[in-house]
């Protein structure tokens, strides 16, 4: 069996046949770090932490380059309006993102760059392109000449005559064609800005990954990625600029659907978002990948309480089975090979619905060995089950022990956070010279197993053994 993956240029689905046998280079476009992520935002990352994961189950070596934006437009704007510097809003939300993607189970990138750390990079792609005639300065601007590339608009099958102005710099006068792009934007006051030959500036969005997905995975590469919207014109500028600066840039282009509200795309702009913190204190994050990675990753997901609870219950049933199955034969000694069936709904265009079918189909057969007590079916049927929701990072006990370490994690933290705060009172009563105070806190702590040493730089505290005496440390 051969993985086939839908081509979005090509517009069909193809084997996939890497640039370099064994290993596979994808580039997939991350976040634009000016607010808190939504579900919508993390699906893109939710559906390439599927696709990794099975090339590297299928013997791939994988390299995922997952970018941040971390300037644009909205991220000064939101800046100014919080009264914070532009990157330290945008470092708050970077870490939002990232969090959102780790409570998702999703692998970290081999590499996350950023846009603003790869300005030397842009500048030599830009160069070439002016150089080649592609590419032309004004007043401190770069623009692409997108008369000038023959194959501008392949990508989302447009004619350039049909487009509208290109919507970063509608109605500049400057411009040789109204569709042509930004790559660099002249500096405004106010603003940050890096130096360049034709002036100071930023770049643009378009020119920042090209310049990113150059640098990591070289002028051509495997895969690249995002959601639906960036086919036009985010991935088609991507294509027009990296090609005409003499590289192939991506063999495959893979798009997936959006999460909508009400049929419309999830947005910031249109107010119907899902926050995904809201949204883990609600369900536990391994429903929530259920739930975004249940659906073709090419299709729409419309948001619902109820689709949430569906998902909720379909997963609820792999765990009961998983438990019950357990404690009566244990865990599996030796890892298992896939089903056949499974193994061809992941190589169809990572058909993840029919390979959770297969998963409930197999849990079902097993939860009927349960009944019969039939230890042989359920030793078999088990195996099987903790194969395939591993590949789709599902496994419950995987999850399980996830959370019972980030409880422990969580515990300790809290207890961090009490001791502190008894060691403030317990100095803001040495403070005002109430030694009886500061005794009887010390006496307390000492008691529920905390030892306290007096340092120069402040208190420390350890976990006492349990014979630890309190009267050796008084603190008059």
């Amino acid at each position: 069996m051969t993985l086939r993956l839908y081509d979005t240029a090509t517009r069909t689905v193809r084997d996939f046949v890497p640039l370099v046998a064994g290993h596979a280079s994808i580039y997939y476009c991350g976040a634009t770090v000016q607010g808190a992520p939504h579900i919508g935002h993390l699906r893109s990352g939710l559906n390439f932490d599927i696709l990794r994961r099975w090339l590297s189950h299928r013997g791939y070596d994988v390299t995922m380059v997952r970018n941040i934006t971390d300037i644009d437009d909205k991220i000064i704007a939101k800046a100014a309006e919080g009264n914070r510097p532009w990157w330290a809003h945008a470092a708050i939300y970077e870490q939002a993102f990232r969090d959102g993607y780790r409570t998702l189970g999703c692998l970290p990138p081999t590499v996350e760059p950023r846009a603003t750390g790869h300005v030397p990079e842009m500048i030599t792609l830009m160069q070439r392109l002016i150089e080649a005639g592609h590419a032309y300065a004004v007043a401190g601007d770069v623009y692409f000449d997108v008369r000038s590339f023959p194959r501008y608009g392949e990508l989302s099958g447009q004619r350039i005559d049909e487009m509208l102005p290109a919507g970063d710099s509608v109605g500049d006068s400057r411009k040789r064609d109204p569709r042509d792009f930004a790559l660099w934007k002249a500096a405004k006051p106010g603003e940050p800005s890096w130096p360049t030959p034709w002036g100071d500036g930023r770049p643009g969005w378009h020119l920042e990954c090209s310049a990113m997905a150059g640098k990591y995975l070289g002028p051509e590469f495997d895969i690249h990625g995002g959601g639906l919207d960036l086919i036009f014109p985010h991935h088609e500028n991507e294509l027009a600029q990296s090609v005409a600066a003499g590289g192939r840039f991506a063999r495959y282009w893979l798009h997936n659907g959006w999460v909508t509200m009400a049929g419309e795309k999830m947005s910031k702009s249109l107010g119907n978002t899902v926050g995904i913190s809201a949204m883990a204190e609600q369900w536990r994050p391994v429903e929530l990948r259920y739930y975004l990675g249940a659906a073709h990753y090419r299709s729409a997901i419309e948001y619902s309480p109820e689709a949430l609870k569906e998902a909720s219950v379909a997963y609820a049933k792999i765990e009961n089975f998983v438990r019950r199955a357990v404690e009566l034969v244990g865990q599996p000694d030796e890892p298992v090979e896939l089903p056949e069936s499974f193994v061809g709904a992941m190589d169809d265009d990572l058909g993840v619905p029919q390979a959770l079918a297969i998963i409930h189909n197999t849990r079902r057969h097993g939860s009927i060995g349960l009944n019969r007590g039939d230890k042989d079916v359920v030793r078999t049927t088990l195996a099987l089950v903790l194969a395939m929701t591993s590949v789709l990072n599902l496994n419950p006990l995987d999850w399980q022990r996830t959370a019972a370490a980030g409880s422990e994690a969580a515990l300790t933290s809290t207890v961090d956070r009490l001791v502190r705060l008894a060691l403030q009172q317990r100095q803001d009563a040495r403070s005002r010279k109430d030694y009886a105070a500061s005794d009887a806190i010390r006496d307390a702590l000492a008691e529920a197993g905390v030892l306290v040493e007096d340092t120069p730089e402040g208190p420390r505290w350890t976990v006492a053994p349990t014979t630890h005496s309190p009267e050796a440390h008084r603190d008059r």
